[in-house]
């Protein structure tokens, strides 16, 4: 784990010396210093002493990099196309189990010819345009600000029936970090 990098950026960030991280912990300069360069890895109770003198708590300080915000600012957004008919995907940002796009479906497009199914779980909120989305034997259509959800390990399809093209947002959930086929 790499804590000390961690206590090094938060301290940093927060404007804090050395000096006043030891004054509050009692702990000395050259044992912080080597706590910081991971050279030493400090007792959990020395942790809480550290986190507390930062105002964090300590169970952020132990979380690794991945288990950590993750910024996709706008113009870093990855951008692919999904399915026969090339839908615009932008993903907007995951994690090991969860996934959040921008799905553009220009009118008619939809994301298949016949329903499919993958495993996960996904909510969809029609951001633009109008929606027909069908799962199994239930249908139903939506427009701007409607939603809708669904276990997608039953077979269902989305289709812009509008005349414009339909943004849908889509956050999709599963319980391994597996690829899938996205919508």
């Amino acid at each position: 784990m790499d804590i000390g990098s961690s206590i090094r950026a938060i301290r940093k960030r927060k404007n804090i010396t050395i000096a006043q991280i030891c004054e509050e912990t009692g702990l000395s300069q050259g044992f912080m210093s080597q706590v910081e360069t991971n050279k030493t890895s400090p007792s959990i109770s020395t942790l809480e002493n550290i986190a507390q003198a930062l105002k964090v708590p300590l169970a952020y300080l132990l979380l690794k990099k991945e288990q950590r915000m993750n910024q996709v600012l706008k113009h870093e957004r990855k951008i692919t196309t999904s399915g026969p008919e090339k839908l615009k995907v932008e993903h907007l940002s995951s994690t090991k189990n969860m996934r959040m796009m921008l799905v553009e479906l220009p009118p008619g497009a939809s994301t298949g010819e016949e329903p499919h199914a993958h495993e996960g779980e996904e909510v969809h909120v029609v951001i633009q345009g109008r929606i027909y989305a069908e799962q199994g034997e239930d249908a139903a259509e939506f427009s701007e600000g409607d939603s809708f959800s669904w276990n997608a390990c039953t077979p269902h399809l989305v289709r812009n029936i509008g005349e414009e093209t339909a943004t849908v947002l889509i956050s999709i959930y599963t319980e391994s970090d597996s690829e899938w086929d996205l919508i």
